[in-house]
């Protein structure tokens, strides 16, 4: 399948309810220092010798997004959000000001969850599993009894 196809829904419940992704063409700061640190610990990688330096580059640059592209890693299940950046120029960054309604909007996911450790006594050989009744009826909308199951 395509490997670019997953459920928003089904990211955001993985990422958590205080996750918010900004809007594409917001303004954002970026931070190449936390960028290589945290490349370096997903690499397993030392950072005194490997991340590179470069003086000249500032401490934190402010850019516009253009894409956001959310991704699950294959082998951990961790997930993450790619973001293409453009830095601005001093002359658009003295344009701009930040608000707190620029810092992201907030999750439009649903933010009711529940947490269950499924166990061989929850599954069922149809397929299906077992959903405690107080978190089904908050979480999910009410069944349609007159439709066919």
């Amino acid at each position: 399948g395509d490997k670019n196809c997953l459920n928003s829904e089904l990211w955001h419940a993985c990422a958590g309810p205080l996750v918010s992704l900004p809007c594409i063409g917001s303004h954002v700061v970026y931070f190449p220092q936390g960028h290589s640190e945290q490349v370096c610990v997903s690499t397993n990688k030392e950072t005194d010798g490997d991340i590179p330096n470069y003086p000249s580059l500032q401490s934190q640059l402010i850019c516009q997004l253009h894409n956001v592209m959310i991704h699950a890693d294959t082998e951990t299940d961790e997930v993450y959000a790619q973001m293409t950046l453009q830095p601005l120029t001093t002359e658009e960054q003295s344009r701009i000001s930040f608000l707190p309604a620029d810092l992201g909007s907030p999750n439009k996911q649903p933010t009711n969850y529940f947490c269950k450790i499924l166990t061989a006594s929850d599954t069922s050989t149809h397929g299906g599993f077992s959903v405690p009744r107080r978190a089904a009826e908050k979480v999910f909308p009410p069944l349609d009894f007159s439709q066919q199951p």
